[in-house]
């Protein structure tokens, strides 16, 4: 399993830098990820509020490509409804050249009224905008001549140039699986990426119903998920506890301020019925019972409780490819730096060896045939 980092620039009102101070200081965990073992960097996407605060993952990722050599570069997310796709489509080819095909792109649609008001989009035009833009992207990056006519996209045959260093296959992923986009997204051959909010069980019923619409419609097996989940790493259990419960909290009261999920900003809104839900029971939710519920699809613990923890949650997910936000909810940069290296030291070796005792048993299961 490949094991990645991503990176928010959240600044929290918690732990407040100016902002060009919290740049440099997430810089420089991000420079850690390739010296330190890990197989990628991915960034997010957010605009007009420190809850995260890289509005062009592009360019940043196209910063990290140029101080790297052999991690994956990953976007999750561009936000489509707020781009023109076609322009989407060269920035993705541009910089898959530059990092020569270290490129991971995900898609997702977006939840903040915040960011789409600034954007001047409505809101209720989300999904239907996030499906034909991705369309149009899969298009351009797939074809050498391509066009497209659409609700709002009307495309003349054309090429973008450059034309990407390689396939996109396997590499394209999106973040906004639901029952209404998930058969065009398995029609797409687009995968999942799936940033952990919810309980494991749900989140896996989502992607195996999207699993089921892409074996249908292409014969195939459908590319494995990206997981991210935050990541504390701590002496103790009940130190990581503490922590997650101040920390993971913190990211969480940021979010909900952010989304605008408990104020009911989704109420009324086509597309985000089930926000407005989430809305309506957060309300009625005792507090505590929250924070652990919000704790509870992530990772804390000591080496040895957050391994077995990934574990689980490869074997859950049935994925290849983990990402650990260790730097968000106002948690000292020291603190995620320590959980950085910790877990590179004592929990990426021992996923190492699970995949070559993985690989020696597949190929004696081989030999014996």
């Amino acid at each position: 399993m490949k094991v990645g980092m991503l990176i928010a620039m959240q600044n929290h009102p918690a732990n407040y830098h100016p902002d060009h101070e919290l740049y440099w200081e997430e810089c420089r965990l991000a420079d850690l990820a390739e010296p330190l073992g890990f197989d990628s960097l991915w960034a997010v996407e957010h605009h007009f509020d420190n809850y995260a605060m890289i509005p062009d993952v592009v360019q940043f990722l196209t910063y990290i490509a140029g101080r790297t050599s052999r991690i994956s570069l990953g976007t999750a997310v561009i936000v489509l409804p707020w781009h023109d796709p076609v322009r989407v489509a060269e920035q993705i080819a541009m910089l898959d050249i530059l990092s020569h095909g270290r490129l991971l792109v995900g898609f997702g649609r977006g939840a903040a009224k915040l960011e789409y008001d600034g954007f001047r989009v409505p809101m209720d035009e989300a999904r239907e905008r996030f499906i034909e833009a991705a369309e149009v992207v899969v298009k351009a990056l797939k074809n050498e001549r391509f066009s497209h006519q659409g609700r709002f996209f009307q495309i003349p045959e054309m090429s973008i140039r450059p034309r990407p260093y390689a396939d996109f296959n396997g590499r394209l992923f999106g973040a906004a699986i639901s029952p209404e986009s998930a058969e065009i997204m398995a029609r797409l051959g687009i995968g999942v990426l799936s940033i952990l909010q919810g309980d494991w069980d749900s989140t896996v019923a989502e992607i195996q119903r999207y699993g089921g619409f892409y074996r249908q419609l292409t014969g195939r097996e459908p590319v494995r998920p990206v997981v991210a989940a935050r990541v504390i790493v701590a002496d103790t259990d009940v130190e990581a506890r503490e922590l997650a419960r101040k920390y993971i909290a913190g990211h969480w009261e940021m979010a909900d301020r952010h989304y605008g999920i408990s104020r009911g900003d989704h109420r009324g809104i086509k597309g985000y019925e089930h926000y407005s839900k989430i809305g309506e029971m957060l309300r009625q939710l005792d507090p505590v019972v929250m924070v652990e519920n919000i704790m509870a699809p992530h990772i804390f613990g000591t080496p040895e409780t957050c391994l077995q923890r990934v574990r689980q949650l490869r074997d859950k997910f049935q994925t290849d490819h983990f990402a650990a936000i260790f730097s968000d909810g106002g948690i000292p940069i020291e603190i995620a730096e320590r959980s950085i290296r910790r877990f590179a030291a004592e929990v990426l070796p021992e996923l190492r060896q699970d995949e070559k005792r993985g690989a020696s048993l597949e190929a004696a299961q081989m030999t014996s045939k």
